[in-house]
């Protein structure tokens, strides 16, 4: 192992941040207790007093078959690499994955996914800490997943075709995204509702503090118009919680993790 300084400000998604010195875990090292694993900070809002961190080096970025039908995947993995790989040897199952950002160990950290395509639903079992699981074992469910430990691998079991059709239905979807930096979705969607409907119905969309704004695209995305800082785009994010409350009862969960 060994420390390499990482400049938030361009590494995560949402160009929020400063220069930190990040653990970098090789295949072999004894993961450390203490640190927060980052992955590719696609969902990462990081303050300017994070706690310690760490990140998986290149050797956790792999792909290998199996002879008994299973694809095994490095959790350093970027999810658009997986992509390519499955369209190129015709595996099906990832097709959600298009254009999703960040890493495999992210993606099975939060249980990433598009509209009922999730991680979790294609997944066969879970490298964590060095001892595989099943994901019976794990309890997950929409946009969370309560694992016990570091994952650094995930095997999933190969199913053919991949979906074309579906990949590019899928990717039209994102395609209507903002296009300034953001961390994906701010908010979970609550039961039965929409985050981003409920902030706009506050008359939150695209409201602005500062270099940070809820993007006048689509309410439920924290863009950064430029030189955002943590604390403008906290005071958006409970500003929207506070709203949402009083307005509809509803109490808005971060899919954004503040560190």
């Amino acid at each position: 192992m060994f420390f390499k300084t990482i400049d938030f400000s361009k590494f995560s998604s949402i160009k929020v941040g400063q220069p930190e010195e990040v653990l970098v875990i090789e295949k072999g090292d004894r993961i450390p207790d203490g640190r927060y694993l980052i992955g590719a900070a696609n969902n990462l809002l990081v303050s300017p007093t994070p706690p310690p961190l760490m990140i998986l080096g290149k050797d956790f970025a792999y792909l290998q078959q199996h002879d008994n039908g299973i694809l095994e995947i490095g959790a350093a993995m970027p999810t658009g690499r997986i992509v390519s790989y499955a369209k190129k040897h015709n595996i099906g199952g990832f097709e959600f994955c298009a254009k999703l950002p960040g890493t495999l160990g992210g993606m099975l950290a939060m249980n990433a996914g598009v509209k009922s395509y999730e991680i979790f639903k294609i997944l066969h079992s879970i490298e964590i800490d060095g001892k595989w699981l099943p994901k019976e074992e794990i309890e997950y469910g929409y946009r969370y997943a309560k694992l016990p430990g570091i994952v650094t691998a995930a095997r999933f079991k190969i199913i053919n075709p991949y979906n074309t059709k579906l990949h590019q239905e899928l990717l039209a979807m994102r395609n209507n995204q903002p296009p300034h930096p953001s961390a994906g979705s701010a908010f979970k969607n609550p039961e039965g509702d929409y985050a981003g409907r409920l902030i706009e119905a506050v008359g939150l969309k695209g409201y602005r503090k500062g270099g940070m704004a809820w993007s006048d695209m689509h309410a439920n995305f924290l863009v950064n118009l430029g030189n955002g800082t943590f604390d403008e785009a906290r005071f958006l994010l409970f500003l929207a919680k506070e709203r949402v409350k009083e307005s509809f009862g509803i109490r808005l969960k971060e899919e954004i993790k503040l560190l």
